[in-house]
């Protein structure tokens, strides 16, 4: 078996095996407390550590948190938006949740290369843009791990409790900075729970599937924490990758032409979109008596994370396997569709870049306190 990267960009072809492989829950069951998750829906969530635990406790009313970590690499691609929309659709769904963002700067240091100063220009157009997506401000901490005194603290505790062997088995042979950004997640992971913020409570962490050796980590901790630090092990709740618009498995910042961001301007979309990949047969002969294959299509990925009801996704899928689709329509109509959203999305951005920076400056003093 070999080990997940997190900071890889080939994807993942075979769910079903990661989910073996690595032990997470799959989605086949009916999971009504997400009947009103889009993702959840349109076959975006693959499973899930203990997440019927964090509902069951979100649900009774007591405090819990959600939280992830984006890298500030760039203005968010669809990627980083569909992380978003996850914790945001937690805290809307529950009143007593806390959101907190880690703007991991640090890690796209050490595995990106980009400078601190840098990530300061960009981590307030990223906070803006999950205020712009839905977040509540006033239920949400953003911060920047190299500001986290808390954070920097719980990786030192932790570093104590892994080997180099562990993390060559978890994470396969890295740079020593990439193992210690890796503790540097496990202190984000466990932020909500210290003492600055009244101690140990359930953690829901929405990440992409590739993330899941942070996740498995963390837990690890937990327990070897359960007593001192009383830790509760987090949740997490996986979705697929999107996929890159060359066809391959993982949409990158490295690859711009592979990825649509929440700043392109339309010019770029449409040359993005006209000139993407697709599921589509040699000829237009071949696309009538055979039908497309969606399965294979970045661009009907499109309509799962932009098409406003299930019932659009469905009449596409269908039209294609039809026949009845051409793929030249389809990408003028998915470029509309993408068009629109990003240019409302703008629009909001741009309205609470002050707010942003706001959230930013409040959150700051929290999380330069000591953890314990």
């Amino acid at each position: 078996m070999n080990a997940l990267s997190p900071w890889g960009d080939f994807g993942i072809k075979d769910y079903s095996k990661l989910i073996q492989d690595f032990g997470i829950t799959p989605f086949n069951e009916t999971f009504e407390d997400l009947k009103d998750n889009k993702y959840y829906r349109r076959g975006m969530l693959i499973g899930h550590r203990d997440l019927d635990k964090f509902i069951s406790e979100a649900k009774s009313g007591k405090a819990v948190a959600i939280l992830s970590g984006i890298k500030p690499s760039g203005i968010f691609h669809i990627g980083s938006m569909i992380t978003a929309e996850q914790m945001i659709y937690f805290q809307q769904k529950y009143s007593n949740a806390v959101l907190f963002y880690s703007i991991a700067d640090l890690e796209a240091y050490v595995d990106n290369g980009q400078s601190l100063d840098k990530s300061d220009e960009i981590a307030v157009y990223n906070v803006a843009d999950m205020i712009a997506l839905g977040m509540d401000p006033g239920r949400a901490v953003a911060y920047k791990q190299s500001s986290a005194v808390a954070v920097s603290d719980l990786a030192f505790i932790f570093s104590d409790d892994v080997t180099f062997n562990m993390l060559v088995d978890i994470y396969g042979e890295r740079k020593i900075s990439l193992y210690f950004a890796a503790l540097v997640q496990a202190g984000d992971i466990f932020l909500p729970e210290t003492k600055p913020f009244n101690g140990p409570k359930p953690v829901l962490v929405p990440v992409g599937a590739d993330q899941d050796p942070h996740i498995r980590l963390a837990r690890d901790l937990a327990s070897k924490h359960k007593d001192d630090l009383q830790l509760v092990p987090p949740s997490a709740i996986y979705h697929k990758l999107v996929r890159s618009l060359t066809g391959e498995a993982k949409m990158s910042k490295r690859s711009p032409q592979s990825m649509i961001t929440l700043s392109d301007k339309k010019e770029d979309l449409k040359q993005k979109i006209m000139n993407a990949f697709t599921g589509g047969r040699a000829t237009i002969r071949e696309q009538k008596e055979l039908g497309g294959e969606p399965e294979k299509c970045p661009v009907f990925d499109l309509y799962i994370y932009f098409a406003k009801d299930d019932k659009k996704i469905k009449d596409v899928y269908e039209e294609c396997k039809n026949g009845i689709r051409m793929c030249g329509d389809c990408k003028i109509e998915a470029y509309e569709l993408v068009s629109n959203f990003v240019e409302e999305h703008q629009a909001r951005r741009s309205a609470v870049i002050n707010e942003a920076q706001a959230l930013l400056k409040n959150s700051s003093s929290l999380v330069l306190k000591r953890p314990i």
